[in-house]
Formats: C-alpha cells, structure tokens, sequence
C-alpha cells in the first residue's frame, strides 16, 4: 500500500497572546509533528503581526540591533520596552504591546478607560532622538483605549478641557477634551516617515469600533463600552479638527488600531498600512515565506483564538491566502474555537482544531499552554497519517480492479 506522506512541513504561527510567543508556539508544534514524523523536514516561520513576539521574530534577522528603554507602562509604572534598528536601512521598528500590552496591565487593573499609550510615545520620542529616518510601529495585543492620547501627550502634545487644564490619562477622560495644544510637538515628527504596521479592518468609532469590539476584552463593563465610545468619537473629531480635516479618523482604515493608537499617530501625518506587507515585505528578511510555503506539502498555522475576526487580517488568513496560490493544504490549531471560527475555511483553512480536548480554566490553559500544542500537533498528525492510510489503500484496491489477472 502506498502512502503519501508530507515529507517537508511549514510551520508559520501567531503567538498565543498572555501565553506563548509565536517563536514558543512554532517550536511547540514542530516538536508534536516530529513525534509523529521524525524524519519530516520542518521548516519553522513564526510571523510578525505586530503584536506581542514581533520585536523577538524580527532580531533573528541579519544586521538588526536590540535597544531597551524605560518608559510609562498603561497603568502607570515603569516597565522596559524592546526596539529594533535595521542600521543599514535607517529604520527602528517597536511593538507598541510592549509599551501598553495587555499583559502589562494586571488582570484587577484592566479598565481601558484608565490605562494609557504614554509609553508608547515616550519610546517613539527616543528612537526619534536616535536619530533613524523612519519608524515601523507594530500594533497589536494592546491593553489601552486611548485613542492614543497618551502616546501624543508625551510627544509634547498637550490635551486640554473647557477651562484650560490637562486632563487625566485614559480613554475615558477624552469626552472632556476640548482643545490640543501642538507648540510643543517633538521637533522630528515632521522630518521621519511614521509607518503603523496594523491590521486596517479596525477602526475607530461606530457599532465596530475600539469601544464595541475589544473594550470588554480588555475589561470595560457595559457602561464603560458605552462611555468609551462617546468619548473616543469626540476624540476622533478633535483630532480631525487640530491635525487632518481631510482625513477619516472615525472610520479610516487603521484608526481603531491598538485601542486608536491608529488615529492618534495617523494625526501625526503616519500612515497605516497591511501589517504583514510591512513586516513581511518591507523589511530584510533571511527567508522568503512564500517560497517556503510554495515548497510545503502541509503548512500547520495557529493562533490563541479562532473566531469570526480571524479571516479579518489575522495571521491564520494570511498564511492560507498565500497558500491558496499554490493549493497547498492548510491546518490552524487554536488555543480556543469561538463564534464563527468555521468561516475560516472560506479563506482557504482545510481544517481546524483546538488544542484543549477538556473544559478548563484560562489560568491552566495559559500555564500549560506549550504541551497542549504538542500534543494537539501530534494528535492533528496521526489523523493525517490515517487520512493518508486510508487515501492509499483506495488507490491499491483501484488499481488492483484494472490490473489484468
């Protein structure tokens, strides 16, 4: 009986925010598909989304610098933030998650009308001091909703109420700005090229806005969604009268990224782009992925969550786009299946799976997150391996039926 086997499997993952990063993830899942296969090539291509891990899949590429900085954390305290400088490019590249990441902010102080970008523009303000000619900033796995607020004020920006004074820190406190003061904006702003590497179906304002969408996962209640989404459209508006009138702050492609960090840097004059046509095209790289994934039989990706945001520019949509060219069969494992997940397969996934085969805590899930990826890959394998017993097997009784006895 013949079996056709993959002899040469592209693993090409997100990471598993709060858990795992996408360099953890990849290694996890090549190590479930060699219990399986020992002998299978596997070629690992962990992908820069923006997010939480950019910053660490980006310094394995040639000629890249890692700095560290001190900057304001999104509740408040101090915490280092990673950078990277391409220095024959003249490029700095920074995750705003590690500035105002989500796991920055302790789980009983996650109110997305409190925590703020600040940081996020303290390290902006150095790599501008540094002197590069352009900044990539990655957005994702944000822990703010300020609109970027914070990221402006510390840019020299100064925020404003009714009667003159600064208001206070946070998403919540822009339905009471009136006015931003620019005099004193960094002086570099307007001479380095500010790219923001997001995924642009987020935006703004509206029923799927910041507020809306991804307030509640990042802790807002009801009414604080509510509130939340008053004030950042005031902001958008603000923002559109001080910066850009010819501009869509509210709607645009990008602005809701990172919690409207978009909106805010967009303002500023940077442009938002495709994360993965910045980071997977724009910059060096040792390893072409649509060649590796044009020389797979199977490329396995993944990512914390399957649901009905992942075929909106996620990294399992992205990886099966560019699979889709080449026909060449795609699985996603996910740490949780949730509404909508079977509309991945629209976009080219052939199969799903979620790595947690019991009901169990998010805190379990999380500590044990690298041996359930192991075990789920090894698990997605052996039913391949049984597809394929099965596909041969047909194909000999086939042939034996036009064999002449």
């Amino acid at each position: 009986m013949t079996m056709y086997l993959p002899e040469r499997v592209l693993v090409s993952p997100s990471g598993f925010k709060e858990s795992l990063s996408a360099v953890d993830v990849a290694d996890s899942i090549a190590a479930g598909v060699r219990r399986v296969l020992p002998g299978v090539r596997v070629d690992l291509y962990p992908v820069p989304d923006g997010g939480e891990g950019t910053v660490e899949i980006l310094a394995q590429r040639p000629g890249t610098v890692t700095h560290t900085t001190k900057v304001t954390g999104p509740v408040g305290r101090k915490v280092t933030a990673t950078w990277l400088e391409f220095p024959d490019e003249s490029v700095a590249v920074l995750e705003m998650a590690s500035a105002a990441g989500l796991s920055l902010v302790p789980r009983d102080l996650r109110d997305p009308t409190a925590t703020t970008t600040r940081g996020v523009g303290e390290l902006i303000a150095t790599i501008l001091d540094h002197g590069v000619d352009r900044i990539v900033v990655g957005c994702g796995d944000s822990g703010t909703s300020d609109g970027g607020a914070g990221a402006l004020t510390a840019l020299g920006a100064r925020i404003l109420d009714d009667e003159g004074n600064e208001i206070r820190a946070g998403g919540g406190e822009l339905a009471r700005a009136v006015r931003i003061d620019t005099a004193n904006l960094h002086p570099r702003l307007g001479e380095v090229e500010i790219t923001l590497a997001c995924n642009i179906h987020n935006v703004l304002t509206g029923s799927t806005g910041v507020a809306q969408v991804f307030g509640p996962q990042k802790g807002a209640t009801k009414k604080q969604v509510k509130q939340l989404g008053k004030a950042l459209n005031r902001w958008a508006d603000l923002l559109t009268e001080t910066f850009s009138p010819d501009a869509d702050l509210h709607l645009g492609a990008g602005s809701g990224a990172s919690g409207g960090l978009g909106a805010g840097i967009m303002a500023l004059g940077a442009t938002a782009r495709d994360r993965f046509d910045v980071l997977l095209g724009d910059l060096p790289s040792a390893a072409d992925l649509d060649d590796l994934v044009a020389g797979a039989d199977l490329v396995i990706t993944a990512e914390g969550a399957i649901d009905f945001q992942t075929p909106r520019g996620k990294v399992p949509a992205e990886i099966a786009r560019r699979a889709q060219a080449t026909g060449v069969p795609v699985l996603a494992l996910a740490g949780s299946l949730g509404k909508g997940a079977p509309q991945v397969h629209e976009v080219g996934i052939g199969a799903i799976a979620s790595i947690m085969t019991v009901p169990m805590a998010l805190e379990d899930a999380v500590r044990d997150g690298r041996q359930l990826l192991i075990d789920a890959a090894e698990r997605a394998l052996r039913l391949l391996m049984l597809g394929c017993a099965v596909s041969g097997r047909r194909e000999e009784t086939v042939r034996s039926q036009f064999t002449p006895a």
